[in-house]
Parts: structure tokens; C-alpha cells; sequence
């Protein structure tokens, strides 16, 4: 298991892909812009 293994993290790694071992992390959304945006809209 290493670098040339495709189900391993580090072969995700070297390859460039993503999956189970290796998933992609999704941007969150702050509260700070929800509560900015709710404001703007309500008045």
C-alpha cells in the first residue's frame, strides 16, 4: 500500500482523485453572512 495503490489515501493523492479514502471537503457557509443577508432582505 502506497503511492500507486488506487484505493489507498496516498495513491488518491498522487493520482489527483477523490473517494471513500480520500473525500472532498465541502465549503460552509458562515452564520456571520446568513445573518448579514436576513437584514438586508427584511427591511
Amino acid at each position: 500500500m502506497g503511492r500507486g495503490d488506487k484505493k489507498s489515501k496516498r495513491g488518491k493523492i498522487s493520482r489527483g482523485t477523490y473517494g471513500v479514502r480520500r473525500p472532498r471537503i465541502k465549503k460552509r457557509v458562515k452564520p456571520e453572512t446568513k445573518i448579514e443577508i436576513d437584514k438586508k432582505i427584511k427591511p
